[in-house]
């Protein structure tokens, strides 16, 4: 729309602008201008290895032809087997459609605002100021019917219409007018924008931050520099911007009855959560940085709390001595992390009446902040505090009979004993929750509870007292425990929980049935029926007694988490009671030992397996095992006979221990840093924990300049060098750090090692491993370079590597439980063979996810998985591809382009890929997974076997034989240690490797291999299974074509005249298994394979990635 100023009449209402119109006009044109930038964004790299360029999206997809003459079959040497090197470079490689095409110089908001009074009367709202391409100077009205250039200058205001007189309804309409530069690059720009992949547009609901980023300018932002400045000014005003637990509370009030009801609460709830959790990591790091007025100034740094945008923070240290009996400023911290799984898990429980705060927990410069909504009429003086509960640990206590009936439905599903306690007069109390669990109702009359740090039952293999000495378990005092922890608020997990009632349960059914059994079978005819029934109501009550039920007429296990909290007092008829709950906490703690850590043996399977800390952490967490048990962990792992096969586990849990030990030591490190020198500190403790030089020096701060008293003195080199070494960070050296490392190690994890060259050399690992590891735990982000750590002359790390800490923020994870419901369906339907009806109830998941959650979101590539995977079984391979590439985008943008989901997710799309007849694509999304993998864990791992088994098979298919021997015998050796050289997959890695030998024609090689899987399937299946048959046949076949092979190379051999060898017969793979000797004729015939057969091929990638095809039902 282009209109002669001199002309215009008049717009209608709807199209004139106001100031705020203005600058959401100017946030989008910015945001269209750096559509490409790679600056706060999730990143994602699948597009540059699925499309040759980015102009064919949504086009048909290449044919392999193609493919062959536009893509590198050979690998990078960095990822071929064997290769010790690790480079960093090749994690964000360099995308052609993400270099940035500049439409302007500058666009910032003008000098000149606010307008004035008499050209606010004329529309004027605003000023801008833009400097375009050709180097010209425009200064722009936006006023009320658009944007005009008018005649102002960065000296002289003239608000008249400059020529040529235009006014534009669009500021990109009007610069399109005045500079041919921005007209040509604004529409190849979006060009680009309208290539890319939907999901690589969509705005991430949480930020993810990589812990490397290449070097960047910076350039000038009016949209950011004016949303940084309305920030500040909102912190110094205290001006409040939305009422966060008003709007989270209404959204939980919501009606839940129908489906569509719950949907729309759910919705509301993530969407308030996610707004909530950005606010929170926003406010922490502002008052980190200073940027928050404390409201109690008047106290030291550390015991500062803040009320910024109608939330409440707190620091992770002890205010008051309130945690001094449970471990003082360890107990504060560690309190944080408690009490966010308490509330996540009555959150779950999602008693109707029953309020909780927001919460979250951000971990930022080696801090722990806790951000929560706050209470109506918390924070004023005349509102009556506490009606249930006691925040002095147990001095007073209150009830009250509102906050019983609420929280007794919350305590059956959270296994919390009703217990009475004694109040500060002695009177009993009775309780449904934790003594340290608060009640109050908030000004607007709502019932809420608050410190719900032990919702959890205490775990007493970590709480060290002379009373508990005689009460230990067998089990527990040959793990070595109990033991003395930091603090005292170490809890079970609620999976452990759920386990031990479960097994308890196994426990309760079996003794009931074996004496109810033993009843009936000696029961007389004759007896009375009310005898009898006596007799199996004291079978039921005696079961329960056994099991520790607090029912003795039926199965109820629960937990007083408040037997062993110090300050408790209870009345002396409940002493019995106490003491049958002390017991039944031991046998949990004594269960978690001898049962669920020794159960690490499921990685064995390998349906778990663990790449980094994240995922080994999860792993064990799915078990009921705490972090905090890795040293147990790493006991038990020697001593298993299969600790080899698991000895990726334990490099991992090694890592994690040093990492998570690094981590604690990098919090009190950095309290002593002064924030000039953050950079500065951060690279020099990583030269100290990473860095092989002999004596790292932490860099001077080089844009420090001299105070102005020094000024007359001048500085020397030496003097500037030694600037920094006053500080108590920059006395720091790289043994010092390791002995404090091994300590904490020692005390908190309870593992022992010599010295870290020890350890990386025995477990092999990699330093960039640890430093991914450290980058994320502490929210390190470095420049994107490679690092040389073994170099002895110059330190890895500079102040310039360092480029940004960015806040590690934990949070509730609110979801839809209609959707969860569905993929449980779905995955029973599947198993049990109705294939088609998976289908449908994991699609109506996955619009109940997407709704709910938006497309970014972790659930929603799970079903994208699932339902791609269930698609490829059905022989539906397009739209298999469809989902799983769906399912790649959203894990690299949400969790990251190295997590090891995404590299999960990359090699089930290269098996899709294959499947279609992409055999040069399904190559390089191989290449991709298996480098990632490198650089997170390394080579010595099962999930490598499994890469190099389908890298083997893909370039076999394109007839690289030479490099698929590579990987296929890297295979076979990974194989036959993380799945035992008797196994089935060992079988098969010698089986492929059978295929490779025979198409080369060396039928001796061939033959070793296959009868190596001959033998395997003989002892494991027996002679009468089809593996083992086909394997005998194979070798026959191979046989013959053996001798055929040496008869003709002694007939050429013999050098009689008529010696000569047929003309070459072509066969396919599957031609070949119905030729036999008799075929041959008299005269020699040498058989090559000229082009291997894709089904077979795409056979064996099947069974390499465990996928069966059964008839659908």
């Amino acid at each position: 729309m282009k209109l002669l100023l001199f002309s215009l009449t008049k717009l209608s209402d709807r199209d004139s602008y106001s100031v705020r119109d203005v600058r959401v006009h100017l946030r989008h044109v910015r945001n269209l201008l750096r559509s490409l930038d790679l600056a706060g964004r999730s990143l994602s790299y699948l597009s540059l290895l699925t499309r040759a360029h980015p102009g064919n999206y949504g086009m048909k997809a290449r044919s392999d032809n193609m493919e062959k003459d536009s893509v590198s079959r050979s690998p990078p040497f960095y990822i071929l087997p064997g290769c010790k090197e690790r480079r960093l470079i090749p994690l964000q490689p360099i995308r052609d459609d993400w270099k940035p095409l500049q439409c302007l110089r500058v666009l910032n908001i003008s000098s000149w605002n606010p307008p004035p009074g008499n050209r606010k009367l004329h529309g004027d709202l605003m000023y801008i100021s833009i400097l375009t391409m050709e180097e010209r100077e425009l200064s722009i009205t936006c006023c009320t019917r658009g944007f005009y250039l008018n005649q102002s200058t960065a000296f002289n205001f003239n608000p008249k219409p400059a020529g040529p007189k235009i006014l534009c309804h669009s500021l990109v309409e009007l610069l399109s007018q005045l500079s041919p530069s921005f007209r040509k690059n604004f529409v190849a720009l979006q060009k680009r924008r309208v290539y890319q992949h939907p999901y690589e547009c969509i705005r991430a609901p949480v930020q993810v931050c990589t812990w490397v980023a290449p070097a960047g300018g910076h350039s000038l932002d009016c949209v950011t520099a004016e949303e940084t400045r309305l920030g500040l000014m909102a912190t110094l005003t205290f001006v409040q911007i939305r009422g966060w637990n008003e709007e989270l509370q209404r959204s939980r009030e919501l009606p839940r009855a129908s489906l569509q009801e719950r949907r729309r609460r759910d919705t509301r709830i993530f969407r308030i959560n996610s707004d909530f959790v950005a606010a929170a990591a926003q406010g922490a790091a502002s008052m980190m940085e200073g940027n928050v007025m404390p409201l109690n100034p008047g106290e030291p740094p550390h015991l500062h709390v803040f009320v910024w945008n109608n939330l409440f923070f707190s620091q992770g240290f002890d205010m008051s001595d309130h945690y001094a009996p449970v471990g003082g400023d360890a107990a504060a911290h560690a309190a944080a992390m408690c009490d966010l799984r308490g509330v996540q898990a009555y959150a779950s429980v999602d008693t109707e009446g029953l309020h909780t705060l927001g919460t979250a927990v951000v971990d930022y410069r080696g801090v722990r902040v806790t951000a929560q909504t706050v209470v109506p009429g918390l924070l004023e003086k005349n509102l009556e505090q506490i009606v249930y509960g006691s925040n002095d640990n147990g001095k007073t206590v209150f009830t009250h009979p509102r906050f019983l009936e609420l929280l007794d439905e919350s305590s059956k599903s959270l296994r919390i004993q009703p217990h009475r306690v004694l109040d500060h007069s002695g009177s009993p109390v009775e309780l449904r929750s934790a003594i340290s669990t608060v009640g109050i109702f908030g000004s607007d009359g709502r019932p809420y509870i608050l410190d719900l740090l032990r919702t959890f039952p205490p775990d007493l293999n970590f709480l060290l007292s002379a009373e508990a000495q005689q009460e230990v378990p067998a089990a527990c005092r040959s793990f070595g425990f109990p033991r003395r922890h930091r603090h005292g608020l170490a809890s079970l997990r609620s999976q452990l929980v759920e386990a031990f009632v479960q097994h308890r349960y196994e426990l309760f059914a079996k003794m009931a049935s074996d004496d109810l059994g033993h009843q009936f079978a000696t029961e007389k005819p004759e007896e009375p029926q009310r005898p009898a029934e006596q007799k199996r109501r004291n079978i039921i009550w005696k079961a329960c007694e056994n099991v520790g039920s607090v029912s003795d007429s039926r199965f109820d296990i629960r937990f007083n988490p408040d037997v062993c909290f110090p300050g408790v007092r209870f009345p002396s008829e409940c002493l019995p009671d106490v003491q049958r709950q002390r017991r039944l906490l031991w046998d949990a703690a004594a269960f978690l030992l001898s049962n669920q850590i020794p159960a690490l043996r499921d990685c064995l399977d390998h349906t778990a397996v663990p790449m980094d800390g994240a995922t080994l952490t999860s792993a064990i967490h799915q078990r009921g095992v705490n972090v905090r048990y890795l040293g147990a962990m790493l006991k038990e792992l020697d001593k298993m006979e299969e600790r080899e096969r698991l000895s990726h586990v334990q490099r991992i849990s090694i890592s994690e221990v040093i990492t998570r030990s690094a981590k604690h030591i990098f919090r009190t490190y950095m309290k002593d840093v002064e924030p000039a020198a953050f950079s500065a500190a951060v690279s020099h403790f990583l030269n100290c924990l990473l860095s092989s030089s002999s004596a790292p020096v932490p860099d001077s701060c080089s844009d420090e300049l001299p105070s102005r008293h020094k000024s007359r003195r001048r500085r020397t080199q030496s003097d500037r060098a030694n600037v920094p070494t006053s500080s108590l960070w920059a006395k720091l050296t790289s043994d010092d750090l390791w002995i404090r490392i091994k300590t904490e190690a020692e005390d908190y994890y309870h593992y022992t090692f010599k010295s870290i060259e020890e350890e990386i050399e025995k477990h092999n690992l990699q330093k960039i491993s640890l430093l991914r590891e450290m980058s994320i735990k502490t929210g390190i982000q470095l420049q994107l370079r490679e690092y040389v750590f073994e170099c002895r002359h110059k330190p890895a790390f500079s102040e310039d590597d360092v480029v940004n800490m960015f806040p590690v923020v934990k949070h509730l994870k609110p979801t839809s439980t209609d959707a969860a419901g569905l993929v449980q369906q779905a995955q029973l339907a599947a198993q049990q063979g109705f294939l088609r009806a998976g289908v449908d109830l994991l699609g109506r998941a996955l619009t109940l996810f997407s709704s709910v959650c938006g497309i970014l979101h972790e659930d929603v590539s799970m079903c994208l998985r699932l339902l791609g995977r269930l698609r490829y079984t059905l022989g539906e391979n397009d739209d298999a591809l469809v989902l799983q590439e769906k399912a790649v985008l959203i894990s690299e943008r949400i969790q990251g382009t190295d997590h090891p989901q995404t590299v999960q997710d990359y090699t089930h799309l290269a098996l899709y890929f294959f499947a279609g007849g992409r055999l040069s694509t399904s190559l390089q999304l191989l290449y991709r997974a298996r480098y990632l993998i490198l650089l997170v864990i390394g080579e010595d791992h099962p999930q490598i076997a499994l890469l190099d088994s389908m890298l083997g098979l893909v370039l076999h298919a394109l007839m690289e034989n030479e490099l698929s021997l590579k990987f296929l015998q890297n295979a076979l050796t990974l194989t036959s240690k993380y799945h035992g050289a008797k196994s089935l997959k060992h079988a098969h890695s010698h089986h492929v490797l059978t295929i490779v030998y025979e198409s080369k024609g060396e039928f001796h090689l061939a033959l070793q291999h296959e009868k190596e899987a001959y033998i395997i399937y003989k002892n494991q299946l027996g002679e009468s299974s089809d593996s083992t048959k086909e394997s005998s046949e194979y070798l026959q076949r191979l046989t013959d074509q053996g001798v055929i092979l040496q008869r003709a190379i002694r007939h050429v051999a013999s050098g009689k005249p008529s010696a000569s060898v047929s003309p070459l017969r072509v066969c396919s793979h599957l031609r070949a298994k119905k030729l036999s000797k008799a075929q041959f004729g008299a005269k020699p015939v040498l058989f090559f394979w000229q082009l291997p057969s894709h089904p077979v091929i795409l056979q064996q990638l099947n069974l390499t990635c465990g996928i069966t095809f059964i008839p659908p039902r």
